[in-house]
C-alpha cells in the first residue's frame, strides 16, 4: 500500500501533462487557430459566368419537332364537326325557303346534296302531328317514304340523261313534305273530313308536288318535263294527304 502511494506522488511530481503531449503528438500550429481571411475579388469570374450563361429566351420554350407542328396545323385546319357530318344549317334554311315558295327558282348546286337532316325532322314532325290527332301512323309514314324514294329514283334515272342518287331523291322529297306537316298540324284542331278539308288537302298536294318537280327539273336539267315529274310526286303526296284527312 505504501509503494502505491509513493508511485502516485512520483507521477504527479514528474510534470507530465496530457494536453501538452497531445499538442506535440498532433503538431497543432497556433497560427492556424485564428487564420487571417483575405477577401478575394470574384468579379472577373462572375462576369465570365454571366456572359457564357446569358438567358437566350428559349430556356423554358422548347421547340416542337416538325412532325408535331404539322400535326397541329392539320388539326387546326380541320372543318367543324357539323360540316363533317353533312349538317349545314344555311343550306337547310335555303332548301326550306325554296319549298315554301314554289315560284322561287331552285339552286341546283344546293339541292344536289344528300342532306337527310331536314327530311328526318319533317317525317318525325308529320308522325307526331298525326299522333296528336289520334292516328299512330309512324310505320306508314316511314314505309311510304322509303318506297316513294326508291320509285322516284328509278323513274328519274330513266327520264333524265343525268344520274341521281337515292339519297338526293330522299332529301328533295323529304323537304317538300313540309306543307303536308302544316296540314297535319291543322288537322289537330280542325277536322278535315269535309269540303274545306278536301280543298286544303288538294292545295297542299299540288304545293308539295310543284316544289319537288321544280327542284328535280332544275337539278337534272329537265325544264321541259316538269309536269311529267310532278305527276308521280302528286301521287306520292296524295297518299300522305289520305293519311292526314282520314
Amino acid at each position: 500500500m505504501g509503494d502505491f502511494q509513493n508511485f502516485e506522488q512520483d507521477f504527479y511530481q514528474s510534470g507530465y501533462y496530457v494536453d501538452g503531449q497531445q499538442e506535440e503528438e498532433y503538431c497543432y500550429d497556433p497560427a492556424y487557430v485564428n487564420p487571417e481571411y483575405h477577401e478575394v475579388d470574384n468579379s472577373a469570374h462572375l462576369d465570365e459566368y454571366t456572359t457564357t450563361a446569358s438567358y437566350t429566351g428559349q430556356l423554358y420554350q422548347p421547340v416542337a419537332p416538325p412532325e408535331q407542328t404539322e400535326h397541329l396545323d392539320s388539326y387546326e385546319e380541320e372543318p367543324p364537326l357539323l360540316e363533317e357530318l353533312g349538317i349545314n344549317f344555311d343550306h337547310i334554311w335555303q332548301k326550306t325557303l325554296t319549298v315554301l315558295n314554289p315560284l322561287k327558282p331552285a339552286d341546283g348546286s344546293i339541292m344536289n346534296e344528300t342532306d337527310l337532316t331536314g327530311p328526318i325532322l319533317f317525317c318525325i314532325a308529320l308522325g307526331a302531328t298525326l299522333l296528336m290527332a289520334g292516328k299512330a301512323h309512324f310505320g306508314y309514314v316511314y314505309g311510304i317514304s322509303a318506297l316513294g324514294c326508291v320509285g322516284m329514283n328509278m323513274l328519274l334515272n330513266l327520264m333524265s340523261s343525268y344520274s341521281i342518287s337515292c339519297g338526293c331523291v330522299a332529301s328533295v322529297l323529304g323537304y317538300c313534305l313540309l306543307p303536308m306537316v302544316a296540314l297535319s298540324a291543322f288537322a289537330v284542331v280542325y277536322s278535315l273530313q269535309g269540303l274545306l278539308g278536301t280543298l286544303l288537302a288538294v292545295f297542299v298536294v299540288g304545293w308539295c308536288s310543284l316544289s319537288a318537280s321544280k327542284i328535280f327539273s332544275s337539278t337534272l336539267n329537265m325544264s321541259g318535263q316538269q309536269l311529267l315529274v310532278a305527276y308521280p310526286c302528286a301521287l306520292l303526296y296524295g297518299v300522305f294527304a289520305l293519311l292526314t284527312v282520314f
